[in-house]
């Protein structure tokens, strides 16, 4: 965590850089183990800059937690027309490369869900998620409550599987990708068609 020459940034490119330092340093070592000199050192800034940005260290940390696990609405923007599976794919590379990108970061995150406040973090990644799931399928954001619980459901699934590919190495990347459309087509095209047939027997039988 060493400090290089410091450059004249404008305030949004000092704060991103501070956030990658942070990740790399919470990353690297745990959040008690992380200091704010370590992070002023790593990002080439003076302490007092982080408070100016975030305000502390408890702020910043659950700032790198937010980065690393909402996903931001230009991802969906950005998406190539054409079907949904293909749309759904491209989604899936882009996230699988972020997380390799930031391995350790985002491992320190996803291991720190009994953490409250990353938890309602990671509540509301989800929440958001399925939202960018319908987008990136073209399905319309409105309705489908059944299915954004089976998306949200799918999320915790995403991590579970992120620890398979990085720290149990049971999964290459290519399975893990494989994994994770396969099964988000699989949700969006007969699973969800399947619950909403017995929703509708369900009432038919009752009516």
């Amino acid at each position: 965590m060493s400090s290089g020459p410091r450059r004249r940034l404008d305030p949004a490119q000092r704060r991103a850089e501070i956030l990658a330092a942070a990740r790399r340093c919470f990353g690297a070592g745990s959040y008690a183990s992380v200091s704010t000199s370590d992070i002023a050192a790593a990002a080439g800034v003076a302490r007092p800059l982080i408070n100016h940005y975030f305000g502390g260290k408890r702020e910043l940390y659950l700032e790198v937690v937010r980065q690393m696990t909402i996903v931001p609405a230009p991802v969906v923007d950005a998406l190539p027309d054409g079907p949904p599976r293909l749309r759904l794919e491209v989604g899936i590379d882009r996230w699988i490369d972020v997380v390799e990108r930031n391995r350790d970061a985002w491992l320190t995150v996803i291991d720190a869900a009994h953490d409250p406040e990353v938890e309602r973090i990671l509540r509301e990644a989800d929440d958001i998620a399925a939202d960018r799931v319908l987008a990136a399928a073209l399905l319309p954001a409105d309705g489908h409550p059944q299915l954004r619980a089976m998306i949200r459901a799918y999320g915790g699934m995403l991590r579970a599987a992120s620890r398979e590919w990085l720290v149990r190495g049971t999964l290459e990347r290519a399975e893990l990708r494989a994994f994770l459309v396969e099964s988000l087509v699989q949700l969006l095209e007969t699973t969800y068609p399947a619950v909403l047939a017995q929703q509708a027997s369900e009432a038919e039988s009752t009516g």
